[in-house]
């Protein structure tokens, strides 16, 4: 092959560091693949654990949606305290692998730097994470971790791309060897298109290559040219990307909801509705009234069981084995919460 055709090839795909080191859950050719190699296309809600932690019926009511994951906003002691100890995080992560569903963690004091009062920085971020790493290690194959949620507020973008390699080389450097998930600044969404440019950069600084990038759609994304284009940008470059946050409404534009559903499967791009209930102060973005499942709202309707919605297309995670067929289970075998594999 020539030169001239390897440097072409060079300016049009980016290539990641192999991800040799990581364990468990990591990003392979541009994918989410679990150990096993199997490509992994996470489906899920988001639930107001910090907030809620009585509410442990939220994980199994997920769960028999058809849900293959669960994000977990986490309180690290900033904005709000006092923060999640590491035992609460690991009654969290328990609760998810009871469920069969791979968890997501977020920091979520980082929400809207700049701009909200009391919110984190993403070093103080990494500082939560390494406090609680005891419950942390030995999950790689269930944990996400999403570094900082939405860490900056609209056009507060400067530091995002020299920030967030600082705290990928930190976790490494420590011994974290969990896939994580880094949050475009602009409250997520990416207005300024930072982590769309500079996500080659922040990828190759990652020793372990094992980062995935999370946009959240509200507003912003108002058109499905808008979502789309966002779309196509990550896969054709084969860089990994998550949607972990988004809604049918919001006060700043009314999301291209169903050009969301419908892109992320036609490439196979994991999401993350807002959220199961508890939105106190935007209830329209809960699924369920009153953590009851059997209350759905028009967003949980149309998240859950509309074209392209969360139960056509979720498969569950092969880390939590075969599901036992009714009947077969030997004496003294336990499958805990059993639900079904909702097929592609």
């Amino acid at each position: 092959m020539s030169a001239t055709v390897l440097a072409l090839l060079a300016s049009t795909f980016v290539f990641a560091p192999p991800a040799q080191a990581a364990t468990g859950l990591r990003v392979q050719n541009g994918r989410l693949v679990e150990a096993n190699g199997r490509d992994l296309v996470l489906r899920g809600i988001n639930h107001a654990f910090a907030w809620y932690p009585g509410q442990t019926g939220a994980f199994a009511a997920i769960k028999a949606t058809g849900a293959n994951a669960i994000r977990l906003p986490l309180v690290i002691g900033q904005r709000w305290k006092p923060a999640n100890t590491a035992s609460e995080v690991a009654t969290a992560i328990t609760l998810c692998k009871q469920n069969r569903l791979i968890c997501v963690l977020d920091a979520h004091d980082t929400i809207g730097y700049g701009q909200q009062e009391r919110a984190a920085t993403i070093d103080q971020a990494v500082e939560y994470w390494l406090s609680i790493r005891s419950a942390l290690v030995g999950q790689e194959s269930y944990v996400i971790l999403n570094l900082a949620d939405e860490p900056f507020g609209y056009k507060i973008f400067a530091t995002w791309t020299d920030d967030t390699i600082r705290a990928i080389r930190r976790l490494r450097a420590a011994g974290f060897q969990h896939t994580l998930m880094v949050d475009a600044p602009d409250w997520g969404q990416d207005l300024m298109f930072t982590m769309r440019d500079n996500a080659p950069k922040v990828l190759a600084a990652d020793p372990t290559g094992n980062t995935v990038f999370d946009v959240h759609m509200y507003g912003f994304f108002d058109t499905p040219a808008k979502v789309h284009a966002y779309f196509q940008s990550f896969v054709d470059r084969r860089l990994p990307l998550m949607v972990a946050e988004f809604s049918s409404n919001h006060p700043y534009g009314k999301p291209a909801v169903d050009a969301v559903l419908k892109y992320a499967q036609l490439y196979r791009i994991g999401y993350l509705g807002w959220s199961w209930s508890g939105n106190t102060e935007a209830t329209y973005l809960d699924m369920v009234k009153n953590f009851d499942p059997k209350l759905r709202t028009p967003w949980g309707v149309r998240f859950l069981t509309g074209v392209n919605g969360l139960r056509t297309n979720s498969r569950e995670a092969t880390v939590f084995g075969p599901v036992a067929k009714q009947g077969t289970a030997k004496k003294g075998l336990r499958w805990p919460n059993l639900w079904p594999l909702w097929a592609m």
